[in-house]
C-alpha cells in the first residue's frame, strides 16, 4: 500500500512540520513524537473534580468542557498531539439508540440489536450535524491548542460499534455479536454498511472542523481469527478508509490484533497502532515499509519505578531504531489510577532518549 502526500491547503506550516504529522508521513523528525491514548481521564485530579460535577455524557456533549479537558491534558503532559475528548459510542444516539453511562458501570445500549430484522431500526447518519457538539468542540480545541500541536479526531470502528449494538454493552467473549455475525451474514453486512457510511461522514466532519488526523479504534476486533476478519470485517474497513478524507493521516488501531496485522494493513490506514502484546520491530517488518507504526508500551508499566519505565521506553525506541514513521504511544489507554508524574516522566523520557 502506498500513501500519497496530502495537500497542505488547510494546514499551517507549523502544524504541517510538527513531529507528529511528519512521523505520520514517515518523514524524519528531531525526536520521536509521543501522545497517549486516554491522556485526558480519571488519573488526573482535575478531571475527577470535573466529573464530580457533571456526568460523562454531559462532559462529552459540552463543547466548552470537552475542549478544556482536551487542551489541559495536552499542556500538562507536554505531548506532541492532542486527541479530542469524546467517546466512540456518541454516534449511536443519532443512529437511533438509547445510550447510557451508569455511574460506576460501562456503557449500556438499552434497545440492542438481537434479530436480523432489528437492523432495520438503524438510522443512517445522513445529517452529520446531529453530532454538532463534537465539531464545535473540535473548533474550540483547535483554537485553544498551540499552533504547533495537532489535534486527532477519532471514531469507533464498525466492528466494535456493531458489537456494542448487539451485546448491549461490554462483553468478555462477544457471544451474541459473533453468533449474529455467523447466523445472519446478510443482516451483518447491512449493519456494517450503515456503520461505515455513518462513521466516514462523522470523521470527515471532524476534519472539516479542524482535526489534523483521525484514529479509528477497533477495540474488540482482536476477538476474531484471520479468516473471520477477512470475511466479515476487511471489506468494510477497506471501504471506510477509502472514504475518509485522504488529506489527513489515518491511524488504524486494534487491540489484541497480533494475528491480524497484515489484514489491518490491507484494510487501510497510514499508521497502524500496535498493542503491547507484540514486538514493535517484528510487527513493523510484517507490515512493510509503506505504513508508520504507533505504540506500544504496556499501560501497566506506568505503575513501575522510574528506572523500569525508562528501560521499557528505551526498549521500544531501540526496536523502532530511529526509523521514520514511529509514533510512541501506549498499547491501550492510560488506566484510572496511573500516577500523573509517571506519565509526564514518560513523555520527557521519550523525547530525551530519541533526540536526533
Amino acid at each position: 500500500m502506498t500513501t500519497e502526500t496530502p495537500p497542505r491547503s488547510t494546514t499551517t506550516d507549523a502544524l504541517w512540520n510538527s513531529r507528529f504529522l511528519r512521523a505520520c508521513r514517515r518523514e524524519p523528525v528531531d525526536a520521536t513524537p509521543v501522545w497517549l491514548m486516554r491522556q485526558a481521564g480519571r488519573y488526573m485530579a482535575e478531571y475527577r473534580s470535573l466529573r464530580s460535577r457533571v456526568s460523562f455524557l454531559e462532559l462529552c456533549k459540552s463543547p466548552e468542557l470537552a475542549a478544556e479537558t482536551t487542551v489541559f491534558a495536552a499542556e500538562v503532559l507536554g505531548v506532541d498531539a492532542a486527541i479530542l475528548f469524546a467517546d466512540i459510542l456518541l454516534i449511536l444516539e443519532p443512529l437511533g439508540f438509547h445510550l447510557e453511562f451508569p455511574k460506576g458501570d460501562g456503557p449500556v445500549i438499552h434497545d440492542p440489536i438481537r434479530e436480523a430484522d432489528d437492523v432495520g431500526r438503524l438510522r443512517p447518519l445522513e445529517d452529520v450535524g446531529a453530532l454538532g457538539f463534537v465539531y464545535e468542540a473540535v473548533g474550540k480545541i483547535r483554537a485553544g491548542l498551540p499552533g504547533t500541536v495537532p489535534l486527532i479526531g477519532f471514531a469507533g470502528a464498525p466492528f466494535t460499534l456493531a458489537c456494542y449494538l448487539i451485546e448491549g454493552g461490554g462483553s468478555r467473549n462477544y457471544q451474541r455479536a459473533k453468533t449474529f455475525m455467523y447466523s445472519n451474514p446478510g443482516a451483518w453486512n447491512d449493519l456494517m454498511t450503515v456503520l461505515v457510511d455513518s462513521t466516514a461522514g462523522y470523521l470527515n466532519a471532524q476534519v472539516a472542523a479542524g482535526a489534523q488526523a483521525v484514529q479509528v479504534f477497533d477495540s474488540w476486533v482482536g476477538s476474531l481469527g484471520p479468516d473471520d476478519y477477512r470475511r466479515f470485517v476487511l471489506p468494510h474497513m477497506r471501504r471506510l478508509f477509502q472514504m475518509i478524507d485522504p488529506t489527513v493521516p489515518r491511524i488504524h488501531f486494534g487491540a489484541d490484533t497480533g494475528s491480524l496485522l497484515e489484514l489491518q494493513r490491507d484494510a487501510g490506514g497510514d499508521v497502524i497502532g500496535l498493542d503491547w502484546r507484540v514486538e514493535l520491530d517484528r510487527s513493523w517488518e510484517r507490515l512493510g515499509p509503506d505504513v508508520g507504526v504507533q505504540g506500544n508500551l504496556d499501560p501497566i508499566v506506568l505503575f513501575a519505578p522510574r528506572d523500569e519505565i525508562a528501560r521499557q521506553a528505551r526498549r521500544i525506541l531501540d526496536q523502532a531504531a530511529g526509523r521514520p514513521g514511529h509514533i510512541f504511544n501506549l498499547g491501550h489507554g492510560i488506566l484510572p489510577t496511573t500516577p500523573v508524574d509517571n506519565v509526564r516522566a514518560l513523555v520527557e523520557m521519550v523525547h530525551e532518549f530519541s533526540a536526533r
